[in-house]
């Protein structure tokens, strides 16, 4: 199984006249889940169902969603109030016939208060509850979507974080193979740097040799080491996991990052550090990708 992201876009909609509706999901990085809302007035009974589905389909990431409702053309009807309109033209005809004139026109009678209304469309509560399940199954759909998009960016992620890995382990070869950890190499080149300094030629070997044990000691990287190499195992381990491994993810790229600075301090040769400053460039650079890691 592949690592699944935190980024991603869906959308879906559907509709059942006279209404149609949209859910647009967007998911970015967060610690944790964090499910933000909208939901047009009279739909407050979707917040709690739509949470749940999220929340069953996702562990972490901020994802905002979107729900719009649109009446269709018969949504809204404009239609005439009969019993107003018997009772202006009842007047109207009383008037005239006490005072005269003509017969009153139409759209004098439309614009006359009451007389033409707007019918909005209504649910009776079956109707409703089985408009909202629509608008939930409506919904799955953007969440399964949603989950593929995520999925898919977590293949490259996976891809691209397993070559970082094999870097880091190539440089963990590379150091642990250095000749320049060696107790000769350390006392080779502190005899040159005396020699250096003081001038001198001649040494007393066996407190030479001496001293550059005590400087291979401090220097000595072999654990470091050896915890790079239970990281780099751990590391392959968690990309196979079926589960949302983000957090372990995240701990462990602050692990190796801790035993590069390391290696960097203790390192007693150009070429060693050199070593543990690519490691430290190459996991910077998994740790940027691994804040995507769901």
């Amino acid at each position: 199984m592949t690592l699944s992201s935190m980024t991603g876009f869906a959308r879906a909609s559907a509709g059942h006249a006279p209404l149609t509706w949209a859910w647009e999901l967007k998911s970015v990085n967060g610690k944790a889940l964090d499910v933000r809302l909208r939901l047009p007035a009279g739909f407050d009974a979707l917040d709690i169902p739509a949470r749940q589905l999220i929340s069953q389909n996702f562990k972490r990431g901020n994802v905002q969603i979107n729900f719009a409702v649109q009446g269709g053309d018969e949504a809204e009807r404009i239609t005439i109030n009969h019993e107003v309109l018997e009772q202006y033209l009842a007047l109207a005809e009383t008037l005239r016939k006490r005072v005269g004139g003509p017969a009153p026109q139409v759209e004098n009678l439309i614009a006359l208060r009451g007389v033409v209304e707007m019918k909005s469309y209504t649910l009776d509560e079956a109707e409703r509850a089985s408009l909202e399940k629509q608008m939930l199954a409506t919904l799955e759909e953007a969440v399964v979507a949603l989950a593929h998009n995520r999925k898919q960016e977590g293949t490259e992620l996976s891809a691209l974080i397993k070559a970082q890995i094999d870097q880091i382990e190539a440089l963990h070869k590379a150091a642990s193979e250095n000749p320049a950890r060696q107790p000769e190499a350390i006392k080779q080149r502190l005899k040159d740097q005396v020699a250096q300094l003081m001038g001198v030629h001649a040494f007393d070997e066996a407190r030479l040799h001496q001293e550059a044990i005590v400087m291979a000691t401090k220097a000595d990287v072999r654990e470091e080491l050896d915890r790079l190499a239970m990281h780099i195992k751990a590391a392959r381990a968690l990309l196979k996991s079926p589960e949302p491994v983000g957090r372990k993810f995240d701990f462990l790229a602050q692990e190796f990052n801790r035993e590069a600075n390391t290696l960097c301090s203790k390192a007693n040769d150009a070429s060693l550090t050199a070593i543990g400053l690519d490691l430290k460039t190459v996991i910077d650079q998994m740790r940027e990708q691994v804040q995507n890691i769901e």
